[in-house]
């Protein structure tokens, strides 16, 4: 196994920080704080020092900044000091990005088509806001629930009220793992309003492909002074069949390794679409368009052998409220479903959407930068 890493230093965070950046992760918007929903146990000291003199930062940073010098808890992340020298200091966090031989040797296999000229169908933008119906519920504090479950919708807004209690540690391991089950779903190279069918939206280039997405989030993460472990790992290619069964393997062998893990998340594009259209889901964020994001939380009615499926889904709804709250609009509905998705592997492990195949690379990396 090849294990490439990339380490910079970080200035004060505190415990809180720490805490809240490992467990918001932010849907790839940017690390979302949620230090009112994560228990993390000892004393949270608020730092006095809570000016900003950069205004020039991206949403995490403004969720990992700004959020905390309003009283969340930390003061000013840096990445100065960039090495490739793998340090166990505790003040110092790494992204470490793991991709096997076998994988990285496919990257030329499947590429980018350079030009695309068939007009097969249109693809339209299309923002996707509050829901109607009997599977929709509001969450207390922002965003939504589909339920296509045994459970009724007031239990379960009930139960997103529990706060996601992970056993997260602060001792500078990593508390965060980014994978991708579909590795190779890509996405449009810039905007453009119609389609080619002969392009089924699929990439082992990680620039292009679902790669590029996950290291725009743990990048987010790291530089909020988070231990994050991104997997490159190609899952879907030259076999899409059983994929999470081998995402499952990728999985356990690096919580195995590294046992301080507690989240996991699987990062997708969904794919929308009719014979004739193509729909790309975009909110607007700052001025600039991004793919809107939708978490998933599975369900077990009793053979899905997911026991703890619920705290999956505490964690869901805190990410979806504290996101919701601060750009609202950025998600579509929590889908709560019977889907495993790999979620037995730790109680902090959601899939999570970013956009279509119809959104664009840079809506897409937006959303997780």
């Amino acid at each position: 196994m090849e294990i490439r890493i990339w380490k910079w230093k970080r200035t004060a965070v505190s415990a809180a920080a720490i805490g809240i950046g490992a467990a918001a992760i932010g849907f790839g918007l940017k690390a979302v704080p949620l230090l009112q929903s994560i228990r993390i146990g000892g004393e949270q000291k608020i730092l006095e020092d809570t000016s900003i003199s950069d205004q020039s930062f991206g949403i995490s940073e403004e969720l990992f900044g700004r959020q905390f010098a309003e009283g969340f808890g930390a003061q000013g992340f840096g990445t100065e000091g960039l090495s490739e020298e793998k340090s166990t200091e505790t003040d110092e966090s790494a992204v470490i990005f793991r991709e096997s031989e076998a994988s990285a040797e496919m990257h030329p296999s499947k590429l980018y088509p350079e030009s695309r000229a068939s007009d097969d169908g249109k693809i339209v933008e299309k923002h996707y806001g509050k829901q109607s119906g009997t599977q929709f519920f509001s969450l207390e504090n922002g965003g939504q629930v589909r339920n296509c479950t045994f459970w009724n919708n007031q239990d379960l807004l009930a139960e997103s009220k529990i706060l996601p209690d992970l056993p997260l540690k602060l001792d500078g391991t990593p508390l965060v793992l980014i994978y991708h089950t579909h590795t190779t779903e890509s996405f449009e190279r810039q905007e453009r309003s119609f389609f080619d069918a002969a392009f089924n939206y699929r990439t082992t280039e990680p620039d292009k492909n679902m790669v590029m997405v996950g290291a725009a989030i743990a990048k987010a993460l790291s530089d909020a002074g988070i231990g994050v472990i991104h997997s490159g790992e190609i899952h879907d290619f030259p076999v899409w069949n059983h994929s999470y069964s081998r995402s499952a393997k990728t999985v356990s062998e690096i919580l195995a390794e590294y046992p301080s893990i507690c989240i996991a998340l699987d990062i997708h594009r969904d794919a929308i679409s009719t014979d004739s259209t193509i729909y790309a889901p975009v909110a607007v964020i700052n001025g600039k368009k991004a793919a809107q994001i939708m978490i998933i939380s599975g369900c077990d009615d009793g053979t899905m052998d997911l026991p703890e499926y619920r705290k999956n889904f505490h964690f869901a709804s805190a990410l979806q409220q504290t996101t919701e709250s601060m750009y609202e609009g950025l998600t579509r509905p929590i889908l709560f479903d019977y889907r495993k998705y790999n979620q037995d592997l730790t109680t902090g492990s959601l899939l999570v959407e970013f956009g279509s195949q119809g959104n664009t690379m840079e809506e897409a990396r937006y959303s997780g930068e």
